[in-house]
C-alpha cells in the first residue's frame, strides 16, 4: 500500500515524498497537495454598501511573516512563497506575471496592464524565455577566467568581461506588496476583504552584482489566479506539524503582519508622499486602519 501511495502522490508537490521516491515521514501528506480552492461568497454590486481600495506592504523580515520567507532553499515538504510563485510561472505556466514597465509607462499599483504571455501559447518561444529570464535572473559582468584559472586579458591589457546570470532566490525577497478591496456586504452583514494582486519585491544589485540602496518590485500577479497554486503548498505551523495549512489559507485567515502604504485617494499618491517621516507614515497607516474599523461600526448611520 505504501508503494502504491508513493507512486500515486510522489509527483505531487509537498507530499513528503522525496524525488528519489523515499517517504520522508510516517505517512504521505496528501491533504494540502490535493486540496481544492474554497470559492468566495457570491457578491453583487447592489450588496456593497461601502468599499475602499488598500495597498499593503508585507515585510518578510517580521517574525509573523517568516513562513512566507523560509525555507531559503526548497525542502521535501515545503518551500518559500517565492519558490512557489517561480514554479507556477516557469514550470507549470499556470500563473501570468504582469510587468511593472510597459510601453514606456509604469504600473506600480497593480492594474494588470502588461501581461507577460507566450505567443500562441508557445512557452519555449525565445523572446518569451528571455523576458522570464529578465525577471528570475540577475545579470552582472565578471572577469573571464581561462583554463589555467587566471583572468583573461585583451590585446590592450584590460581584463575581458563576460555576462554572468544568477537566479533570484527566496532570500533576496524583502517584501510583498498586496492590493486588496475592503467592502461591507449588507446581504451577509459583514465587513469583508479580498486580495486582488500581489507583487514580490527584491533587493537591488548593480551591474557588478553588488548590493545597492533601494528595492525593486518585480511583477504583479492576479491573486484569484494564484489561489489555485497557493492552495496546494504547505505553510509551516509553529504549533503542530500535523496541522499545516496552505499559502491560500494563510492569506484567507490574514495570518501576516503588514502596514498600509496607500489608500484610494483623489491625488493617487502613497502615504509616504505626504508623510515624509517614517514614523509619521506608520502613524498615518494606523489612522487609516482605525478609520476603517469605525466605518464598520457606524456604517448603518451613513
Amino acid at each position: 500500500m505504501m508503494l502504491i501511495g508513493s507512486l500515486a502522490f510522489g509527483q505531487l508537490s509537498s507530499t513528503g515524498v522525496s524525488p528519489s521516491g523515499v517517504l520522508d515521514g510516517v505517512y504521505i501528506q496528501q491533504h494540502i497537495p490535493t486540496k481544492k480552492v474554497v470559492s468566495y461568497a457570491s457578491l453583487r454590486e447592489a450588496d456593497v454598501m461601502w468599499s475602499k481600495r488598500i495597498w499593503r506592504t508585507i515585510d518578510v523580515q517580521q517574525k509573523l511573516n517568516f513562513p512566507l520567507f523560509y525555507p531559503e532553499a526548497p525542502l521535501t515538504d515545503r518551500m518559500a512563497l517565492w519558490d512557489v510563485i517561480k514554479y507556477g510561472i516557469e514550470t507549470e505556466g499556470s500563473l501570468t506575471p504582469y510587468e511593472i514597465i510597459g510601453d514606456g509607462k509604469y504600473d506600480f499599483d497593480g492594474e494588470f496592464l502588461y501581461p507577460l504571455l507566450p505567443p500562441n501559447g508557445n512557452t519555449k518561444d525565445e523572446v518569451y524565455r528571455e523576458s522570464l529570464d529578465a525577471i528570475f535572473y540577475s545579470t552582472s559582468e565578471v572577469e573571464k577566467i581561462g583554463d589555467d584559472g587566471e583572468p583573461v586579458f585583451d590585446l590592450e591589457g584590460d581584463p575581458e568581461m563576460i555576462k554572468s546570470k544568477k537566479a533570484v532566490t527566496a532570500d533576496q525577497i524583502v517584501k510583498y506588496l498586496v492590493k486588496e478591496d475592503w467592502f461591507f456586504d449588507k446581504q451577509r452583514s459583514v465587513m469583508d476583504v479580498r486580495i486582488i494582486g500581489i507583487c514580490p519585491v527584491i533587493k537591488q544589485f548593480d551591474e557588478n552584482g553588488d548590493l545597492k540602496e533601494g528595492v525593486k518590485p518585480l511583477f504583479w500577479l492576479y491573486f484569484p489566479e494564484c489561489r489555485y497554486v497557493f492552495q496546494n503548498y504547505f505553510v509551516y505551523n509553529r504549533q503542530n506539524d500535523a496541522q499545516r495549512m496552505s499559502f491560500d489559507d494563510l492569506f484567507w485567515k490574514r495570518m501576516f503582519a503588514s502596514f498600509i502604504h496607500k489608500e484610494s485617494n483623489v491625488y493617487d499618491r502613497d502615504v509616504k508622499i505626504y508623510e515624509q517621516n517614517g514614523i509619521k507614515a506608520l502613524l498615518q497607516s494606523e489612522k487609516i486602519k482605525n478609520e476603517m474599523l469605525l466605518i464598520e461600526h457606524d456604517l448603518w448611520h451613513l
